[in-house]
């Protein structure tokens, strides 16, 4: 099962910040201090006054921390090498709440990557949520879509939500279950 350990944080300036698991989009100001309860992907969940908010990689140094590397392509890249990139990508989108990255816990369900006219590329996804009323939907499809965004060579991102088939715990890579203890 997951070790907790909580690390005490201090808001070094305001940051922009998303309440989980509501979705709602606040600002915690200069001073706020909190515990840091998952740092993954580039993104941090910090604890805050019995409500956990989520602060994007991007203000990573309103708490101190740097900010998550911009994904690189060498211009030799093959398709294969731009596929892996972007599976690297999406595993670097978490739910929040839960401390398993959205590749492995099965909630991308399709990604077709196109070529267009003028040589870059399109990416569709197709995904689902672990809950349709997840208060968080907006904010993955969000994630998702400017992880894949900065990709060198990436033109658009279109991401559809999906609930059929709707998402189980059978669709969690086994890593992922036996990380969760949901085996």
């Amino acid at each position: 099962m997951f070790s907790q350990s909580y690390t005490p944080v201090k808001f070094e300036r305001d940051a922009e910040v998303v309440l989980i698991p509501d979705g709602q989009v606040l600002e915690l100001p200069a001073g706020t201090t909190g515990y840091l309860t998952q740092s993954l992907g580039g993104s941090f969940t910090i604890y805050v006054d019995g409500r956990l908010f989520r602060l994007g990689g991007d203000d990573a140094d309103a708490i101190g921390r740097e900010p998550p590397a911009r994904p690189e392509l060498p211009e030799n890249a093959s398709d294969e090498d731009f596929e892996a990139l972007v599976v690297h990508q999406l595993k670097t989108c978490y739910d929040p709440e839960i401390p398993i990255n959205i590749v492995d816990l099965g909630l991308v369900y399709e990604v077709d990557i196109q070529r267009n006219d003028e040589g870059n590329r399109d990416i569709r996804i197709a995904m689902t949520l672990t809950a349709p009323g997840c208060g968080m939907g907006d904010f993955l499809v969000d994630d998702v879509r400017s992880r894949l965004m900065i990709i060198p060579t990436v033109e658009s991102v279109d991401v559809a939500l999906t609930f059929d088939p709707p998402w189980n715990q059978e669709m969690m890579s086994e890593s992922a279950r036996l990380d969760t203890g949901m085996f």
